[in-house]
């Protein structure tokens, strides 16, 4: 069982982004100390209400202050860039790391990002798609000719190869049946997302394992699920507090359209009570060891990438949050299973 830090690096509009970025930098920093497996970063365009720093210029600067963690661009907006740029980039990364990228990638669903890039929601899983064929062959390849239909290589050549040979590893995250089965048919995991709930989440399992029996792949080493996670004195105490942040950020998902990706009883636009259902991880430290143990159990998984900072929350509190978990939550959760 492996453990990372997920950060979305969110802040909120009008905060000093010098003094947040660097609040982030300790979260990784601190991460590493306590044992960490890894840190990812996620990415938005244009993500007003909120702030925030671009992901690989972010996971370039954990590297030289956190060497020892994985790297997770968790996920690369796939079809809003163009192959042979992002292949470079994720593999100037690995070779930063010493061979430590994982190459997290997704569709994307905001209208605003789609047509600032020049595409359309449309076309994001044909440029997807595509833009994986390519990226691959670059990074395998001498050299690649490949007409795609947003690109064209011409004897096109990747500058610097990744460390990691053939790749680094890919995770599709995916909300919806759809994209389950393609990270089942191309990646070398799905990425579990935090929004599902695991009622949810254990029908999809079931689709991704049939996805993997007919493609005749094996079920993955490392599958990796992301929870929203916080640990206090008592459960209601773990409500009291978190609820705030969690409903302003969920209130901010609902309104850039991401509770239409998931299923639809899983969406956002309902009470504290249901949303939190079956979905965050909140309570004492042996409640959410055990909370993260049922997890596992229920889905299979082996790798959880835990969220500990919302927007607006004091990065005191996220620091003590890691604390809690490396020390009291994840020798737990090991013991258990």
């Amino acid at each position: 069982m492996k453990f990372g830090l997920m950060m979305r690096g969110q802040h909120k509009a009008g905060e000093d982004m010098r003094l947040r970025h660097a609040d982030d930098l300790a979260l990784a920093c601190r991460a590493e100390a306590l044992g960490f497996d890894s840190v990812g970063k996620g990415v938005h365009y244009s993500s007003r209400p909120y702030q925030m720093v671009q992901q690989i210029p972010f996971l370039a600067q954990v590297v030289a202050l956190a060497p020892r963690l994985r790297l997770l661009c968790g996920v690369v907006l796939l079809p809003l860039h163009k192959p042979l740029d992002l292949a470079e980039q994720l593999a100037t990364l690995d070779v930063m790391s010493g061979g430590k990228l994982i190459f997290g990638a997704g569709l994307g669903y905001r209208e605003v990002e789609f047509k600032a890039f020049g595409t359309t929601a449309k076309d994001r899983t044909r440029r997807f798609e595509e833009n994986l064929v390519a990226i691959r062959r670059l990074w395998t390849e001498e050299s690649v000719t490949m007409t795609g239909s947003h690109f064209e290589l011409d004897d096109a050549s990747c500058s610097v190869k990744p460390v990691q040979q053939p790749a680094p590893p890919v995770w599709i995250g995916a909300n919806a049946d759809a994209g389950i089965r393609r990270a089942a048919r191309i990646a070398d995991a799905w990425f579990i997302n935090p929004h599902n709930r695991l009622d949810t989440l254990e029908q999809q399992m079931e689709v991704y394992r049939r996805e993997l029996d007919r493609c005749g792949k094996p079920f993955p080493a490392e599958l990796p699920l992301m929870r929203e996670v916080f640990v206090a004195g008592s459960r209601a105490e773990a409500i009291r507090l978190a609820r705030p942040w969690l409903e302003e950020k969920y209130r901010a998902y609902s309104g850039w359209g991401q509770d239409k990706e998931v299923p639809g009883s899983d969406r956002f636009d309902v009470g504290f009570d249901a949303l939190m259902a079956d979905r965050f991880l909140l309570g004492t430290a042996a409640e959410v060891a055990e909370q993260l143990a049922v997890a596992c159990r229920r889905i299979g998984c082996s790798y959880i990438l835990v969220g500990v900072h919302l927007p607006g929350m004091p990065n005191s509190v996220a620091l003590e949050q890691l604390n809690v978990l490396a020390e009291d939550v994840f020798p737990a959760v090991r013991q258990a299973l």
